[in-house]
């Protein structure tokens, strides 16, 4: 087993772990994803050095500078953005960028397949459209009523996305010969 097998499987691992978690109680805690930046980033360092050490804390910008901006417009919660942050530290930038595009498309998938079971899918693509028109116009700003601090708004657990997109860059990287 190589050392990035390892650190992929502590990526799925605190990615499985954050899913669960964030379904069972719609909260990532900080415990676990504090936790796994540390042991992300001192294994890399202790296992490949200082280039372990970069790899680790540019994998942790890739993945949570992609989703501060979601949280900064409240569209995503802050353990969101900690999970992909963990889930970067494991696996370094190049895994990090293929693992935040396989959790967004996993989190519109099952956006889709929520809004369905609840009978709201015409609701939501028409508040797609809207945030889509809003940020044309106006940027990276707060939507006055579709955003997290909304009451009535649907919240995802996007951990579940998150691991999903993990789960994808695994059996990718198993089959590219990586694993």
């Amino acid at each position: 087993m190589t050392s990035e097998s390892l650190f992929m499987g502590g990526a799925f691992t605190v990615a499985a772990i954050g899913g669960m978690t964030d379904v069972a109680s719609r909260r990532i805690p900080n415990n676990l994803t504090y936790t796994a930046m540390l042991v992300a980033i001192v294994g890399r360092f202790g296992l490949q050095g200082w280039h372990g050490l970069g790899s680790a804390i540019a994998g942790g910008l890739v993945g949570g500078g992609a989703f501060l901006v979601f949280f900064l417009i409240h569209a995503m919660g802050a353990g969101d953005v900690k999970l992909i942050t963990a889930v970067g530290c494991f696996v370094g930038p190049a895994l990090a960028i293929e693992i935040v595009f396989a959790s967004a498309i996993a989190g519109g998938i099952l956006a889709i397949l929520i809004a369905l079971w609840q009978g709201r899918l015409r609701t939501v693509l028409g508040n797609v459209g809207e945030l889509i028109k809003f940020h044309a116009a106006v940027g990276p700003e707060v939507h006055p009523t579709l955003n997290l601090s909304n009451p009535h708004s649907v919240r995802l657990p996007y951990g579940i996305a998150i691991a999903a997109g993990v789960l994808f860059s695994v059996v990718a990287l198993y089959f590219r010969g990586g694993l």
